[in-house]
């Protein structure tokens, strides 16, 4: 019966006093300016439109904005964020939490929209006053992301650059990423799409993945310390400048110093404005690396050490 009751309140709340697409300046004095996170049609990146209510109660918004978001754009280069096939069932708000309650259908996204689509959907809510945290329910079990681990409670500022700006998109890129061989000796290529912050670079997207280490026994083995933190990465005259932390020079895995190495120089190399390298550890590039790998070294791709 409440799931009967919410999905009522949701259906028929698109018929209240709202409206999409309108300038600030025609908007009726007493309305509640709000922004609809959607994705592009190519399901790559989000974007916004504006959409105001003069709904004023906590629960009407939150129908409000879900209808929106259950609702096809009039910009046909947007699309649907919450689709009948999502089925969104029902919702319930809580000392600040809101559960939105999805059926299986939820799982047919793809790795990619489903980033995309529950980024819309949080940086979208989350602006209704009383909306702090937002947590998702599959047929009442917590969702799980890629590697099967709960994704657990989301807010509004895991959607924002570092700056703590709004949000200017999620874009995926195909990398190209080099990890380990069994033996450690060699490395093996390995393509992988990855949504991403459009304010992060490439190259520090690229270095963060190499560093993360593989996802799944059928990516390889990581290469680096996965402590090490990346502090800086540049380019500049097709040469990346890498600055990692110190925690680079220890070794936790199995793998030789060349395959460390160029695990991060030909996984850079593969970007097309990057034909070199340069190591740093805490800005110094003094160090030798495992007494054999001197970091002075401007690093080109080394073919040799591919499997």
């Amino acid at each position: 019966m409440k799931k009967l009751i919410n999905l009522f309140f949701l259906f028929s709340i698109i018929f209240l006093v709202g409206g999409c697409g309108k300038k600030q300046e025609e908007l009726p004095e007493n309305a509640s300016l709000f922004y609809i996170y959607t994705l592009n049609k190519e399901e790559t990146k989000v974007e916004k439109y504006q959409c105001s209510t003069e709904l004023t109660d906590t629960k009407e918004q939150l129908n409000f904005l879900l209808s929106q978001l259950k609702t096809v754009p009039e910009n046909t280069e947007l699309h649907q964020t919450i689709t009948d096939e999502m089925g969104l069932e029902s919702f319930s708000l809580t000392d600040g939490r809101l559960t939105l309650h999805f059926g299986d259908g939820y799982k047919n996204l793809s790795a990619t929209s489903e980033v995309l689509t529950r980024a819309a959907i949080v940086r979208t809510v989350c602006q209704i006053e009383g909306v702090e945290y937002v947590s998702f329910m599959i047929n009442d079990t917590a969702l799980l992301n890629a590697s099967g681990t709960p994704v657990g409670v989301m807010t509004a500022d895991q959607f924002l650059d570092n700056e703590g700006g709004e949000m200017n998109a999620y874009e995926k890129a195909n990398l190209t990423l080099y990890f380990a061989t069994e033996d450690g000796k060699h490395l093996k290529a390995y393509s992988k799409t990855q949504v991403y912050n459009s304010n992060i670079s490439l190259e520090k997207l690229v270095v963060e993945q190499i560093v993360a280490g593989p996802e799944g026994e059928n990516m390889g083995n990581p290469t680096i310390n996965p402590d090490t933190k990346v502090l800086s990465v540049t380019v500049k005259d097709r040469v990346c400048y890498v600055n990692l932390s110190k925690e680079f020079l220890t070794q936790t895995y199995d793998v030789s110093a060349e395959a460390t190495v160029y695990s991060l120089v030909n996984s850079l190399v593969e970007l097309t404005d990057i034909n070199k390298v340069q190591i740093a550890v805490d800005g110094e590039t003094t160090q030798v690396f495992r007494e054999t790998i001197p970091l002075s070294t401007v690093f080109e791709r080394n073919l040799e050490i591919m499997e």
